[in-house]
C-alpha cells in the first residue's frame, strides 16, 4: 500500500484549498453581477472601489480588481506568508475573470431594496467567507483585515466592516447616499455571513476558569454537562497565591448551563469565554464532541 508523504499531503491540501477559494470567487462574482451591480449597489473593499472606478471611467471591472489588489497581495506575501499570498492571487484572479465572464448574466433580483441587500449580502458573504476559511482572500481589504486581526483583539469580519466605512464614503459620491446606505447594509449582512463561515453554524465556546476548587469544578462539569477538561497551575501576580486554570470547550447551546455549573461550584471564580472557530480532534482523556 502506497504511503502518502507529508509533501504530497501538503500539495493535495493546497489543491483542495485553491479549489474552494476559486469557488468562493465564483460565488462572489455571481452575487455582484446578478444582484448588486445591476441595482446600483456596490461591494466593499477594493472591489467596491473598482466598481466605482468602472462606473466613473468606463474601465473593465475585472481589470480594475486585478490592478488595485496588487499592493495588497505584496503586503500579504510579506506579512502573512507565501501560501496565503498565492491562494489570494488565485482568488483575486478568479474573481476578476468571473466578473468579466458574468457581466451580462440575467439579474435575479430587481427593485426591492430589502431583497437586493439581503440576497446580495448573503451571496457575497458566502463567497468571501469560503475563501477566507480556506486560507485565501478575494480582496485587499480582506488581507489587511486578516493581518490586523493578528495584532488587534478583533475578528476578521469586524475589521472588514470597519475598514469599509471609508470605502462607502467614496461609494456615496457615485451611487448617492441611498446607494451607499444600501451597499453598507448589504456588506453588513455579508460580514455576518463571513463570521458564520469562519466559525461554523454550530459553533463552540472555550471556557477558561481560574478557581481554587478545581476538583469540584471538573467533577461538576463532567457530571452535569458530560464534558471533560484540562487544567494547569497558575499563580496570581499580586498575591503569588496558586490557583488552577481549567479549560473546557462546550457547544454554544451549553453556554448557559456551563455558567450555572461554575456559579454553583465557585461564585468567585474568574471566567473568560472565547468563541472557537475550529476544533482538531484529539484524545486527552475524554471526548469533546
Amino acid at each position: 500500500m502506497k504511503v502518502i508523504t507529508k509533501q504530497t499531503h501538503n500539495k493535495l491540501r493546497f489543491v483542495f484549498q485553491a479549489f474552494f477559494v476559486m469557488l468562493g470567487a465564483l460565488i462572489t462574482a455571481y452575487g455582484l453581477e446578478s444582484v448588486l451591480i445591476p441595482n446600483n449597489v456596490s461591494d466593499g473593499g477594493v472591489t467596491g472601489l473598482s466598481i466605482v472606478g468602472s462606473k466613473v471611467f468606463g474601465l473593465s471591472l475585472g481589470l480594475l480588481i486585478a490592478i488595485l489588489n496588487i499592493p495588497f497581495i505584496f503586503l500579504g506575501y510579506k506579512q502573512i506568508g507565501k501560501r496565503f499570498a498565492v491562494l489570494s492571487v488565485v482568488g483575486i484572479v478568479s474573481l476578476s475573470t468571473s466578473t468579466s465572464l458574468m457581466h451580462h448574466i440575467p439579474t435575479i433580483v430587481e427593485g426591492d431594496t430589502l431583497l437586493v441587500t439581503v440576497v446580495g449580502g448573503i451571496i457575497i458573504g458566502v463567497g468571501i467567507g469560503m475563501a477566507l476559511r480556506n486560507g485565501g482572500a478575494l480582496d485587499g481589504i480582506d488581507m489587511l483585515a486578516v493581518l490586523l486581526s493578528r495584532k488587534l483583539p478583533f475578528g476578521t469580519s469586524d475589521l472588514i466592516l470597519f475598514l469599509n466605512v471609508f470605502v462607502f464614503i467614496i461609494v456615496s459620491t457615485v451611487f448617492g447616499l441611498t446607494g451607499a446606505i444600501m451597499s453598507a447594509i448589504a456588506y453588513f449582512i455579508a460580514s455576518k455571513v463571513i463570521s458564520i463561515m469562519e466559525v461554523g453554524f454550530s459553533g463552540s465556546k472555550s471556557f477558561k476558569i481560574v478557581t481554587d476548587r478545581p476538583e469540584e469544578m471538573v467533577k461538576a462539569i463532567h457530571e452535569d454537562i458530560g464534558r471533560t477538561a484540562t487544567y494547569q497551575v497558575v499563580r496570581g501576580s499580586h498575591t503569588s497565591k496558586q490557583y488552577v486554570e481549567i479549560t473546557c470547550i462546550v457547544h454554544r447551546l451549553e453556554d448557559n448551563k456551563m455558567k450555572e455549573v461554575i456559579r454553583d461550584v465557585d461564585k468567585r471564580a474568574f471566567v473568560a469565554v472565547y468563541d472557537v472557530s475550529e476544533i482538531k480532534r484529539g484524545d486527552f482523556g475524554g471526548s469533546q464532541s
